[in-house]
């Protein structure tokens, strides 16, 4: 006889498929639509399915966020395994083409750290561009899909401009704004392990000038007090939540910390210079009246992609010193 709770098991795990599918078919037709060939198809959009579900080329990049959903490890595991089959049905991949991680609420940089070392490199396009992604061997893949809109912002606006780029993970906005016919992009971060991602990243799409493409690896704290007054038109500051790096002399709280950082930038830009800031702290609050200009625009509504259901994934502010 099926029990109540197998019916109930049922009943949830159709509505999964229903909802993917759904959800599946508008994303991917309008992926094509765009030419984008990674995208977000599933955004935490039920509770009881705890999963973001991305696709990149014709693989598939599900994420599993930590919850309490009170089962047994044997009967968890079976619940996933019956979520796999259920992804690899709708989106059409064989099971071997799904990569499967585990999340945590984190901090920091430990959203980097390497869990596996086998090099599963592979390239995929956006908007024209190309960036070596690893769905495999990080917790993060390279790229963040989130971004994708303020990436295109940036090479609208590069040409011409000095751009600096901090905390740049693996430099997907230095490739925008060198493709956007930036005069300079500087790349700061504190992993050589990313700088050298980031000059991959430049040098498959063609950005090998080595006098205009500088790559630092630098604690961006204390680097930004070393440069000069109007060394910059546009600086990109998408630092993470927390970091205690070994190799930072202070750690870095973006709530405590974000007001010095950004008035270090301001310093560095010319007249009508320009900071685009973006925090994924989902409890962050901006200190209007710490900073020091009154131009700050919160962008967030055009910088989060069609594909994000979740319009809390981020929080970009638009932040422009006038001198007069």
């Amino acid at each position: 006889m099926i029990s109540f709770k197998q019916i109930y098991e049922f009943f949830f795990m159709q509505a999964f498929y229903n909802r993917l599918q759904k959800v599946n078919k508008h994303t991917s037709k309008w992926a094509r639509r765009h030419n984008i060939e990674c995208y977000r198809i599933y955004d935490l959009d039920m509770p009881e399915f705890p999963l973001c579900i991305d696709r990149y080329k014709d693989w598939v990049h599900v994420s599993e966020y930590k919850a309490k959903h009170g089962m047994e490890e044997e009967e968890h595991q079976q619940w996933l395994q019956e979520c796999i089959l259920v992804i690899c049905a709708v989106m059409e991949v064989p099971m071997e083409k799904i990569v499967l991680k585990e999340r945590k609420r984190q901090k920091g940089k430990e959203q980097y750290t390497k869990i596996d070392s086998t090099n599963n490199e592979m390239v995929v396009e956006e908007n024209g561009l190309k960036f070596i992604v690893n769905l495999k061997d990080y917790l993060d893949t390279g790229l963040f899909l989130d971004h994708r809109n303020l990436r295109e912002i940036v090479r609208k606006e590069s040409e011409g401009k000095r751009v600096l780029n901090l905390f740049s993970y693996t430099g997907s906005f230095s490739v925008y704004a060198a493709a956007g016919g930036a005069e300079q992009v500087t790349t700061v971060d504190m992993s050589n392990t990313y700088l050298s991602w980031a000059r991959k990243n430049m040098l498959l799409n063609g950005f090998d000038d080595k006098e205009k493409y500088t790559f630092l690896s630098e604690d961006v704290k204390p680097f930004l007090k070393t440069l000069g007054k109007n060394s910059y038109d546009l600086i990109i500051l998408d630092p993470p939540t927390f970091s205690n790096s070994k190799k930072m002399k202070h750690f870095l709280d973006i709530q405590l910390d974000h007001t010095y950082i950004i008035n270090d930038c301001l310093k560095l830009l010319t007249n009508v210079g320009k900071v685009y800031f973006s925090t994924n702290f989902r409890n962050f609050q901006l200190e209007y009246n710490k900073i020091n200009t009154k131009n700050i625009k919160e962008i967030t509504n055009i910088t989060i992609p069609e594909d994000f259901r979740n319009k809390n994934i981020h929080k970009t502010f638009e932040i422009i010193l006038k001198k007069y």
